[in-house]
C-alpha cells in the first residue's frame, strides 16, 4: 500500500468531503475539492473547515512522507478570497521544515484560475512509530 492508498482510504472525513489526495512527492503533495453546495456557508461561499479540511489532507502527505507517524498540533489559517459553488480548488502543500519532532509545512489553495484563496501553515509531531505502507511517494 502507497502513502497516498492509506491516507485516502483511511482518512474518512477528508473523503467524505470531497477532497481527493492526487499527488505526493518529496516535500510536496497535491490534493484538490469541487466545491458543491454542501460545502457552502449560510453567506453562500465556501465554508472555510472545507478549506481547512483540503489543507489538511495536504499537510497530512506531506508530514507523514518520511515513513514516519506525524499528527498536526497547530495551523494557522488565512482567508484571502471566496470560492463558490462550481469552483474547483487545490491545494499545494510543501515542506518548509523537516525537523525530526516538529516538521513544518505550507500549503497554498487556489481557484480554477489561479487565485490564491487561502494559506495555511501546520505544525506536526512526528512519532517513533512507522507507517504501515510499502511505498511513501
Amino acid at each position: 500500500m502507497t502513502l497516498k492508498e492509506f491516507l485516502s482510504q483511511n482518512d474518512r472525513f477528508a473523503a467524505n468531503s470531497g477532497c481527493l489526495l492526487e499527488e505526493i512527492g518529496d516535500g510536496y503533495a497535491r490534493a484538490t475539492l469541487q466545491v458543491t453546495k454542501e460545502h457552502l456557508n449560510a453567506g453562500g461561499v465556501c465554508q472555510g473547515g472545507a478549506y481547512f479540511t483540503l489543507a489538511d489532507i495536504a499537510i497530512a502527505a506531506v508530514m507523514n512522507s518520511h515513513g514516519q507517524l506525524t499528527f498536526g498540533i497547530e495551523n494557522n489559517i488565512v482567508y484571502v478570497k471566496s470560492a463558490k459553488a462550481g469552483d474547483r480548488l487545490t491545494a499545494i502543500a510543501t515542506e518548509v521544515m523537516n525537523h525530526h519532532k516538529l516538521p513544518y509545512v505550507d500549503v497554498r489553495i487556489t481557484n480554477q484560475q489561479g487565485e490564491l484563496c487561502c494559506i495555511v501553515t501546520g505544525i506536526g509531531y512526528r512519532k517513533q512509530a512507522s507507517l504501515p505502507v510499502d511505498e511513501l511517494v
